[in-house]
This record gives C-alpha cells, structure tokens and sequence, in this order.
C-alpha cells in the first residue's frame, strides 16, 4: 500500500513538473526572453525560455501575421519573408499544420505557397527549407525549423524555441535508399520556394 502511494506520488510530481516547465518555468539563467541566441542569414534567432512562453504576436508592418513571439512558427515564417521574401497565402496556423499529409510528394502547398516533400520521398532536404516535425504528447503542435546545412548523412538545422536548455543548431541524421531520403527525429517533410 505504502509503495503504491509512493509511486503515484511520484508520477504525479514528475506530472507536474513537466506541465511546470512547459509552461512557465527557465531553467536557465544564460538568457532572457527575447534575447538573441544565433542568426541565420542576418535572420535573429530569439530565446524563449520555456517552450510553452508567448511574448505577444509578431505581425509586419502591413499586418502580415508572422507568428507568436517567440516561438518556432514565428521563426521560420520571419526567415521566409525577411531573406527570402516569401508571405504564406494562409498565415495562420500551429506547426504541424504548416504540413499537410494530404498534399503528394513534391507538388505545391496552396496554404503556403510552397513545395512540399514528404519524409522518405524522392526529394533531398535542402538549405533554406522548412522542415516541420510532427506533435509529440508533450507537444501536440509540432515543431518547425530551416534547414542551415546539408551534409552527406545528416542535415543542420536551425530552430527557436527548442527548450530552455536546448541549442539552437542540431544535427539530424539522413539517410538514402531505394531512391527516397528519409530524416530522422519524427520529421513529417519539408516545405520550400517553387
């Protein structure tokens, strides 16, 4: 009885301290939120803290909804139009959403006014891409970065709002057979420029 109490005590705490960190706690004293931490391209990567933190809503200055503030939506969508000039015709959306299953392998994402590949497809994952990950428990909305490098069996990414303690550049590893590129890391596809 004694060890079941416990045990349910411990699952609970260890609950709550994710649901915490998730949504309000720093880990880390390194940084403030809406310091910057890198830049890709003259593109200002920001810190958020923890991963749940919202700072308001980035919108140009024509109204264009870049994202919340700072989290990886807000990123890439700002990457897009910053270098690479780039408005998604649908500017609304979690992540994951910036992918749709239901568009083939390589043909145009209305939504966004991009290309899409989907993971283990024909086409390899190149710099500048967008490359969206799908939901976890944890986060059920995704997570979204560019891609900053291409390297023979694995690919750098460049992400904000990965965690508290997390870095803002990663390596993900690639690999190629029977004619299909697969990423992995629980990669849906990557989205790019026609």
């Amino acid at each position: 009885m004694k060890f079941r109490f416990l045990s349910i005590l411990l699952i609970l705490m260890v609950s709550a301290l994710c649901s915490w960190s998730y949504f309000n706690v720093n880990f880390t004293s390194d940084y403030d939120v809406g310091e910057p931490v890198d830049t890709l391209n003259d593109v200002i990567v920001y810190y958020n803290g923890s991963v749940g933190n919202v700072s308001g809503r980035n919108t140009s200055a024509d109204g264009y909804n870049i994202g919340l503030k700072y989290q990886c939506v807000e990123f890439v969508k700002r990457y897009y139009l910053e270098h690479l000039h780039h408005k998604m015709p649908n500017p609304w959306g979690h992540a994951v959403d910036l992918y749709d299953p239901d568009i083939a392998d390589g043909a145009l994402n209305p939504n966004r006014g991009l290309l899409q590949f989907s993971n283990q497809g024909k086409a390899q994952p190149a710099v500048k891409d967008l490359i969206v990950f799908e939901g976890t428990r944890w986060n059920p909305y995704g997570h979204v970065a560019i891609v900053s490098a291409v390297n023979e069996n694995s690919i750098e990414i460049t992400q904000q709002n990965p965690g508290p303690n997390a870095p803002s550049r990663v390596s993900i590893r690639m690999s190629y057979e029977d004619g299909k590129w697969t990423l992995d890391d629980g990669v849906l596809g990557w989205l790019r420029l026609p």
